[in-house]
């Protein structure tokens, strides 16, 4: 039987962690944060601080609200701090034994009625759910980035996924003031599966030739009347999660049209990842953005 969910827990305390927390406070659930890093905690408070500070600077919010907001969030490197949540959020790196461990950690000290959702943007929903100790409450929760701005949420069930957890999930997206769009469990689901590839193909544009780093942007900024190109979109992301949901896509379908481009594996070779290291397909280390390529 699933409880009303009234605490939500995040696991992680990175990008997609401090968004899912934010939007969690704002909408009035207590907020039980976890992370194995203090550094990373520290971290992600300040930059829920920053977020807001920007939501009061456009008027979206007030100030009061901004410290309640604040107030309802409680960050610790312990575990148990997960042990009163009637809805754990995982939002840890998309990579699937990472994952693993992180249930294989937590899942002793969740209540027994408690949902177990993550954030992944391409692994099985299925899969995932098989390696914990409630497959039955486990659900796909799919944020988009950044979480504070945008609107949709993936929801995505396992083949085990009850009725229950599924209702719960909805409602609680409905809460957020986001909007579900309900996926099949195929590799990728939705946004990634149509996204990835989009942008997959602007790394094999570049790498082909055919246009520079500011020309693909441009292009695809002016002629398809996207908010940002999709090599900076990539930057954005993050290279090494565009690679991981491309390496799902080719594995997951067997499809050389989801072939991750080889250029796109050279630069997460380097390190270079994007924004979160100062340079992808952009060197972020100036006061403007330079292309690399």
């Amino acid at each position: 039987m699933v409880a009303d969910l009234k605490i939500i827990g995040v696991v992680g305390a990175g990008q997609m962690g401090s968004g899912i927390a934010h939007v969690c406070a704002l909408a009035g659930y207590p907020v039980h944060l976890y992370d194995i890093s203090q550094e990373n905690i520290d971290a992600c408070m300040e930059n829920i601080r920053a977020n807001l500070g920007r939501q009061i600077a456009k008027g979206t919010i007030s100030e009061d609200q901004e410290q309640a907001a604040v107030d309802l969030i409680t960050a610790s490197t312990d575990k148990t701090i997960l042990s009163d949540a009637d809805l754990v959020v995982e939002a840890v790196s998309e990579n699937e034994q990472v994952k693993r461990k992180v249930y294989n950690a937590i899942c002793p000290i969740l209540k027994p009625e408690a949902i177990l959702g993550t954030n992944t943007s391409s692994i099985s929903i299925t899969r995932l759910a098989a390696a914990t100790d409630r497959p039955e409450q486990f659900i796909g929760i799919h944020f988009m980035n950044p979480v504070p701005i945008m609107e949709l949420v993936e929801l995505v069930r396992g083949i085990a996924t009850d009725d229950a957890t599924f209702e719960a999930s909805r409602k609680f997206v409905s809460m957020l003031g986001k909007t579900v769009a309900v996926s099949e469990d195929f590799p990728a689901f939705m946004v990634n599966r149509i996204l990835l590839p989009m942008i997959n193909e602007a790394i094999y544009t570049l790498y082909e030739g055919v246009g520079s780093v500011e020309a693909i942007d441009t292009a695809m900024r002016l002629g398809a009347n996207h908010p940002m190109g999709p090599l900076q979109l990539a930057d954005f992301i993050g290279l090494d999660t565009c690679l991981s949901i491309m390496q799902t896509l080719y594995e997951g379908l067997a499809d050389t049209k989801y072939r991750p481009c080889p250029l796109l594996v050279k630069y997460v070779e380097a390190g270079w990842l994007g924004r979160k290291t100062q340079r992808g397909f952009y060197d972020y280390r100036g006061e403007e953005p330079v292309p690399t390529r």
